[in-house]
């Protein structure tokens, strides 16, 4: 294993450290180990999340204004702990509340669903919403259902904007659970990543294999596939997506009048003619620019036909895992008020417009 890392257990302090130097606008604690905006607004809805470290830049490249108040970072592929998202709620909640965006793996719900209750013990209006996009798989190693992976950047960004509009926690929930029943995504793999820790691939593909519906930690997706051409590849990973009927599950939302959790029915959404869409084509790791955007290229030329209108992109590295040679493809259905919150004003250190 050749890393640019020292110590395998300090990687995540000492890269949050190298946070901390470069962005002198944020504020970084390292125990417990949160990352917060320096300024703050007051008297808006504080939007929060987080999750295993390798993803980079999500969640910490994403704390500023337009987009998260705090982020929670893990040790590498490993949830954080409640007392991170206790005082990182704590650190940013301006009085109208906290939302927790939770990626669905079961360490982060059981972790954030303690925060919940934790702050809401003391008072702290708060909320959680569950983003569970992967369209691969129906449960896996890390999930009850399916895994949360890149459709959460694009909710950060509009949850991030509306909550800069003053929406209030009730309606910013209600749009965040529409968010999280629209969007899907599926990833491949063509080579592995390298956790620190483990010091070698977490599995191992032949020269002409390709995991396919692959998960952000490297879990198994559908299945091992023969490595064609990219074309091919893309046309298949769109398949999957855009095959997929509506899908319904239960989600427990907590209820601050009675401070008690509650069971949902959330039912997902068909994308069908007509409707529009943001695309993202994420990196996962070691996949070049130019190959992505050839992939973006065939996506375009799929939906065309379908009379389904890509109204915004996104092209690059925003959901990562580690050093994983391999993209995403994302798809979130959109109306006019995610659209507007979605092209505001945005100034964090891995996205920024509009400033």
């Amino acid at each position: 294993m050749k890393k640019m890392i020292n110590q395998v257990d300090n990687v995540v302090k000492e890269q949050l450290q190298g946070v901390a130097k470069a962005h002198p606008e944020l504020e970084v604690s390292l125990d417990p180990m949160y990352i917060v905006r320096g300024e703050r607004k007051s008297a808006k809805v504080a939007l929060v999340s987080g999750g295993g470290s390798g993803h980079e830049p999500m969640h910490g490249g994403f704390v500023g204004k337009g987009m998260l108040d705090g982020a929670c970072p893990g040790e590498m592929f490993t949830s954080p702990t409640p007392d991170q998202m206790y005082e990182c709620g704590q650190k940013v909640d301006a009085g109208e509340g906290v939302l927790f965006l939770v990626k669905n793996y079961t360490g982060d719900v059981l972790n954030f669903e303690t925060a919940v209750e934790l702050l809401h013990a003391e008072g702290t209006k708060v909320q959680a919403t569950l983003i569970d996009d992967d369209v691969a798989v129906k449960d896996s190693l890390y999930t009850a259902g399916r895994r949360g992976v890149a459709t959460t950047v694009l909710a950060e960004k509009i949850l991030g904007a509306a909550a800069e509009e003053g929406y209030d926690l009730d309606r910013i929930s209600v749009l965040a659970k529409k968010i999280a029943n629209r969007g899907r995504s599926l990833g491949v793999a063509l080579s592995a990543c390298t956790v620190p820790a483990a010091g070698k691939p977490s599995f191992e593909l032949d020269e002409k294999e390709i995991e396919f519906g692959v998960g952000i930690h490297g879990e198994p997706g559908i299945e091992r596939r023969a490595f064609t051409d990219g074309d091919t590849i893309t046309g298949d990973m769109m398949s999957e997506i855009l095959d997929n009927q509506p899908y319904e599950r239960t989600v427990r939302r907590w209820n601050n009048d009675s401070g008690e959790w509650q069971d949902e029915s959330w039912v997902t959404e068909s994308l069908e003619a007509g409707d529009r869409v943001i695309v993202l084509v994420n990196n996962l790791g070691a996949t070049p620019q130019s190959e992505l955007y050839m992939v973006y290229r065939k996506v375009a030329e799929i939906l065309e036909p379908l009379n389904i209108t890509i109204e915004r992109s996104l092209i690059g590295s925003y959901c990562t895992s580690l050093d994983m040679q391999g993209l995403s493809i994302t798809l979130l259905k959109v109306d006019d008020e995610m659209l507007s919150l979605y092209d505001m004003p945005v100034n964090t250190p891995a996205m920024r417009w509009g400033c």
